[in-house]
């Protein structure tokens, strides 16, 4: 599906699209929205990312 969004577009309109966009059933793959705020971290996520990124250089092999 294409939904073109036109430059000086009215609030109205942009949310006409955003309706068509998240109202609409994809027949494969799965909604990552549900997903939204499932994760309880106890350190702060760029912390976390940045050390398991650098996990692979510290492998002794």
């Amino acid at each position: 599906m294409v939904l073109v969004l036109k430059k000086g577009a009215s609030k109205k309109e942009i949310e006409a699209i955003e309706t068509k966009l998240y109202n609409e059933k994809s027949p494969r793959g799965f909604n990552a929205k549900k997903y939204n705020g499932v994760l309880s971290l106890k350190e702060d996520p760029l912390d976390l990312q940045l050390k398991l990124r650098d996990e692979w250089e510290r492998d002794p092999r």
